[in-house]
């Protein structure tokens, strides 16, 4: 029965606050931002100890209520785009134009691309512009409960032109399908900053120790493609990111080939979040 409540309480929002007015809905989702700092939950407490861990323990405490409006401006978001057309998704996300010109030169290339970017921003509208440039995007979604939701995400990021695979529960080993649309020129788009399999690469990451994927450095260095960093922020309108450029290095054994590379993601990522840290949507445990 609590399963049942979720799903349908996720299917009302993709229902009915499509339907609203923007200023209306802006209003709604900032309110309940706002009590949620106000009420101070596990999940804004967790959030408050990563954002101390990012910028020092003279935090500002509205930096924990603009991350958390930030938070609700991506499910405000989530729940609209699907209804957005493909001029909409242009125009609402902006890649610096240096950026822009690498990805673009690269999937030109047609070695395929992978982007790995942290829980920053929209990235579920960083997708989308990348589908309404014609370039084929495949990536991993984690497999949500009740399964009814996950199937909802599932026809959410298909309907926005991705083609997705579940992290766990697939006919196939995740890896092996995105080597292989890696090989036939997509842009694979990989969340990166927190491990699901509880198995990870440890680095460092803002003066402690975590845990990222090591999925996105293998298929880099096992398949030669391109792999950048990304950083999105929001400015009043829209999405805004650039890309980071990664450079797996070539010598040594595999796993510390991987663990290399993966620092040099973690690095990447601290630098974006470090500019925006209100915009890192980290609500659960991430130091080791």
């Amino acid at each position: 029965m609590k399963d049942r409540l979720i799903e349908l309480g996720y299917l009302a929002g993709w229902r009915v606050v499509r339907a609203l007015p923007l200023p209306v809905a802006k209003r709604l989702f900032r309110t309940v931002a706002d009590r949620a700092w106000k009420g101070d939950g596990p999940g804004t407490q967790r959030l408050r100890r990563n954002l101390r861990q990012v910028v020092g323990e003279d935090m500002p405490e509205t930096l924990v209520r603009d991350a958390l409006r930030s938070y609700a401006r991506y499910w405000m978001e989530a729940f609209r785009l699907p209804s957005r057309n493909r001029a909409q998704f242009l125009d609402g996300f902006f890649m610096v134009p240096e950026s822009y010109r690498k990805l673009k030169d690269a999937v030109a290339a047609g070695n395929g691309v992978i982007l790995a970017l942290p829980h920053v921003a929209n990235w579920d509208a960083a997708g989308a512009w990348v589908c309404s440039h014609d370039w084929p995007l495949i990536t991993v979604a984690e497999r949500l409960k009740p399964e009814g939701v996950a199937q909802a995400f599932l026809a959410y990021r298909e309907k926005l032109g991705m083609k997705v695979l579940p992290h766990t529960g697939g006919e196939r080993s995740p890896f092996d399908v995105l080597a292989e649309h890696l090989g036939k020129g997509w842009v694979v788009a990989l969340l990166g900053d927190r491990d699901l399999s509880r198995s990870g690469v440890e680095v460092e990451f803002f003066g402690g120790r975590t845990r990222m994927p090591g999925g996105p450095a293998l298929l880099a260095i096992r398949t030669g493609a391109p792999i950048f960093a990304v950083d999105c922020w929001y400015d009043e309108r829209r999405v805004m990111a650039r890309m980071r450029e990664i450079t797996p290095p070539t010598d040594g054994r595999l796993d510390e080939r991987i663990k290399r590379t993966t620092q040099q993601l973690a690095d990447a990522y601290a630098a974006g979040i470090a500019d925006h840290p209100q915009d890192w949507h980290m609500l659960q445990k991430l130091w080791l």
